[in-house]
């Protein structure tokens, strides 16, 4: 089974809400009839949007926010009903199992983390003076012998959203500890997160603009987070979301505020 992992990447594309994903086969069918074996090559695009034929087991047909919703659950996938070579695109919607997600979880804790930019397990986390769009001030003497759990995300990003559920509960766990701080740095103006959280609750302190902040720091998707102790060295850190993700966040914090 391939690896189930929501990502908005930087540079490659995204798939966000309103907008449309678009994935390139290419391959050869071989097909053996009584005249004899004929094989063929193709190349075509698929283009996800609401124009999508989605229908589960039983043929009923799902509207695009619904499939993708539940996609971005991490618990159900699509599976390509038509040919390869054909040009419509007709997708079953199917529930993974627990032994499923007990795999894609078994093959993401095998997964080392991309530690080849700043962001790295084990590298001191510099940080950088800002104002969070709540009042909060980021500021390197006073998050000195905290955890600090940064967050890297934008609205546009679907990943992101289907995430923050997650990090609210872990959030609100510790929302009287004042040696815990959650920190988001978003790539949107201002008054778009305050728009956005009015109906949307992500219970971090959010820096508005960070497009130069995220630059600095290297990162190549999102969302991208990152747990840093209480020495200021960054002790886990992840890219993109999927079943698992986030399962040992809570114990990693409980582990740091204990030394």
């Amino acid at each position: 089974m391939k690896r189930v992992l929501l990502l908005c990447m930087v540079l490659l594309g995204h798939i966000a809400w309103g907008q449309t994903a678009t994935k390139t086969e290419t391959g050869t069918i071989t097909r053996t009839t009584a005249a004899g074996i004929t094989t063929k090559s193709f190349s075509r695009t698929h283009v996800m949007d609401s124009t999508t034929l989605v229908k589960d087991s039983m043929g009923r047909r799902y509207a695009y926010k619904e499939w993708h919703d539940k996609v971005l659950s991490g618990r159900y996938m699509l599976r390509k009903n038509s040919a390869p070579d054909d040009s419509s695109d007709n997708y079953m919607l199917v529930k993974l199992s627990d032994a499923d997600l007990a795999r894609i979880k078994a093959m993401r804790s095998k997964m080392n983390p991309d530690e080849s930019g700043v962001i790295r397990t084990g590298a001191k986390f510099n940080f950088v003076r800002a104002k969070a769009i709540d009042g909060y001030e980021v500021l390197p003497d006073k998050l000195a012998g905290k955890v600090v759990i940064i967050n890297f995300w934008f609205i546009g990003c679907a990943p992101c959203r289907a995430e923050m559920p997650e990090l609210n509960k872990i959030a609100t766990a510790y929302a009287n500890n004042p040696d815990v701080v959650f920190i988001g740095v978003s790539t949107d103006e201002k008054d778009k997160i305050e728009e956005f959280l009015k109906t949307t609750p992500f219970q971090y302190h959010h820096i508005a603009d960070g497009r130069k902040i995220a630059a600095m720091y290297q990162v190549k998707g999102y969302p991208t987070n990152v747990i840093v102790g209480k020495d200021g060295d960054i002790k886990k850190h992840s890219m993109g979301y999927g079943p698992g993700m986030l399962d040992d966040f809570s114990k990693l914090i409980a582990e740091e505020l204990a030394k």
